[in-house]
Formats: structure tokens, sequence, C-alpha cells
């Protein structure tokens, strides 16, 4: 169960992280186009969990391992921005196939 604070936190992190992608696709996201679906904070605020939905362009793996490659750099544009934060948590990346997966199900439903 999060608290009001990591709720603040997480909405705080995925729209500055939504911004960092629209700025820096063509770098970053390969040319893709990248959209942060779930952003999910420890309790201590040290990890935050990324999940990432990619859209018309390379591979998603391909794309993935491109922004866990720039994972520092990604930190480092977030923690500028969020001066007032004491601490910006270490970023982890995940594909998002929640909409993938809903698709299957709707395709299975309409046999």
């Amino acid at each position: 169960m999060s608290s009001i604070r990591q709720n603040r936190i997480e909405g705080v992190v995925r729209e500055e992280l939504s911004m960092f992608f629209q700025r820096n696709a063509r770098d970053i996201c390969l040319g893709a186009m990248v959209t942060v679906t779930v952003v999910r904070i420890t309790s201590d605020l040290s990890l935050t969990r990324v999940y990432l939905s990619v859209f018309a362009g390379p591979d998603k793996n391909e794309v993935l391992a491109n922004i866990n490659a720039n994972a520092s750099k990604i930190r480092g544009e977030v923690g500028k921005r969020l001066k007032n934060m004491k601490k910006i948590p270490e970023l982890a990346f995940f594909i998002d196939d929640s909409l993938d997966y809903a698709n299957e199900i709707d395709q299975l439903l309409k046999k």
C-alpha cells in the first residue's frame, strides 16, 4: 500500500520522464514513441520501477536496452528538474506488456 508521499513522487517522476522521453526521442528512444505507463517507488524511496510502452519504432527490446544503457543520464536529467528532492531514486526500466496481453485476450474472445 503506497503512502501519499510515494504517490506524489511517482506522479512527479512519471511527468518528468514523459517530458524527457518526448524531448529526447531520437537519441534515447531510437526514434520510437515511448510512453511511461506506470511508475512504482519503493517505500524507502531508493528504487523506482518504470514501466514503458514502446510504439512505432525499432524492436521493443532494442529500445529498452538503449534506455537502460542511458539510465544514469536519464536519472541525472530528472534529478536536475526535481531539485526539491534530497536523493533521486535509482531508475529501473521495464516493458509494460499489459496492452499486448489485453489484445491477446480480446482476440481469444472474438474466436
